[in-house]
């Protein structure tokens, strides 16, 4: 049995339907619920194991190595989300934020001019692997929520520490590199809404509801 209510307000028409349904028709796959979660849940596992397979079996140039490899996967993760999402508002913030950090970042490596831990150059402060991983993990948090934030926070830590284990940066570079690549973030960052659809479920009383909410 099914039933249709229709309700305005506010400039906002939801529709909800009443329908009781089977226990096997109420499952939803992950793909039929968040196709972005999905994918980016999958790739932060891999990646989250590899690397502490990695740090517990491999040398120090390994681990630098891995952090070089995450200051692309993190952006390209970042990015990606977006275009999967088909999210343009928030391309167009990420774009914004990753061009302030990488330019703040640039400007600062050059003004301060501090030697490296390992004197190759005097390219220290601030780190600019940190700045990037962390722009770009507070950005998924920031548009996608903490689901996505935390993982991507632990890749941006690890990218951070290969950095200060690599003997490229101390941890004031490390922290540096964090606040300015969050901070490009934040000004240009909102949390990501369906503005215009939005699909919910709820269970009560032995009925299960679902409603459907289209804003005009």
């Amino acid at each position: 049995m099914t039933r249709l209510q229709s309700i305005s307000y506010f400039g906002v028409k939801e529709v909800v339907v009443l329908k009781t349904m089977p226990p096997e028709d109420r499952i939803m796959t992950c793909n039929q619920a968040k196709p972005i979660g999905c994918i980016i849940k999958k790739i932060w596992v891999t990646t989250i194991v590899f690397l502490c397979i990695q740090t517990t079996f491999s040398q120090v140039q390994a681990v630098k190595t891995s952090g070089d490899i995450l200051v692309f996967t993190l952006p390209a993760i970042a990015i990606g989300s977006t275009l999967i999402e088909g999210d343009t508002k928030g391309t167009w913030q990420f774009t914004k934020g990753f061009a302030t950090n990488f330019a703040v970042t640039a400007v600062l490596k050059s003004i301060i001019s501090k030697e490296r831990p390992d004197g190759s150059n005097n390219n220290s402060f601030p780190s600019g692997h940190s700045s990037i991983t962390f722009q770009s993990a507070s950005f998924l948090q920031k548009r996608y929520g903490w689901e996505y934030g935390i993982p991507a926070y632990l890749l941006a830590s690890y990218t951070g520490f290969s950095r200060i284990n690599g003997d490229k940066h101390d941890i004031y570079d490390v922290l540096a590199g964090a606040a300015i690549g969050i901070g490009s973030t934040y000004i240009f960052t909102t949390p990501y809404q369906q503005e215009h659809m939005e699909l919910t479920f709820n269970v009560g009383d032995g009925n299960y509801l679902l409603g459907f909410r289209y804003k005009f």
